[in-house]
């Protein structure tokens, strides 16, 4: 049998009619019964794939927009925010020299009132200081005074009068 197939000259540059013939009908008819059943579904599977890649394309241009509109946001953002940092920053800068000021300017007026307090007491100090000494030379001239009277005034009459007199004056006044 093996002898026999190879008896037949088959040549495929040269194929006999009827397998050409059997060969076509064969090729038409699963030809149309993918054609009616096959093809369209592949044909409607395509259909999506490509709708759905489209749908995909636009939602991708869609998010890229937004990505970027969000993108732009957060600039403006951030924009907002380093002036608003430095507005804060300007505000807290004004608020300590405000500060440091009013403080130098507090301690000056301490200063100053200390000052003056100190002064007006050294000058009451000094005051009184002087007025003790005053009286306190006064005191001593009296006393030496009365000694250095008292030994001239020893027996006269008329002088101790007088002096009487003057003592008197003076507890008067």
């Amino acid at each position: 049998m093996i002898s026999l197939l190879f008896a037949l000259e088959f040549s495929v540059i040269k194929p006999d009619y009827g397998l050409l013939f059997w060969t076509a009908i064969i090729f038409l008819t699963v030809w149309f019964v993918l054609g009616r059943s096959a093809f369209p579904a592949i044909a409607e599977a395509l259909k999506k794939r490509e709708t759905n890649i489209a749908n995909a394309l636009a939602s991708a241009e869609k998010a890229r927009e937004e990505i970027q509109h969000l993108h732009a946001e957060n600039e403006k953002l951030l924009a907002l925010a380093r002036e608003e940092r430095s507005a804060i920053l300007r505000e807290a800068k004004e608020a300590r020299d405000s500060i440091v000021k009013e403080a130098k300017n507090k301690a000056k007026e301490e200063a100053q009132r200390v000052m003056t307090s100190a002064s007006q007491e050294i000058e009451k100090q000094k005051n009184a200081a002087i007025q003790d000494l005053k009286t306190q030379a006064g005191l001593m001239a009296l006393d030496i005074a009365e000694k250095v009277i008292r030994k001239e005034l020893k027996g006269q009459p008329d002088q101790e009068a007088f002096v009487k007199g003057l003592v008197d004056d003076l507890k008067l006044n």
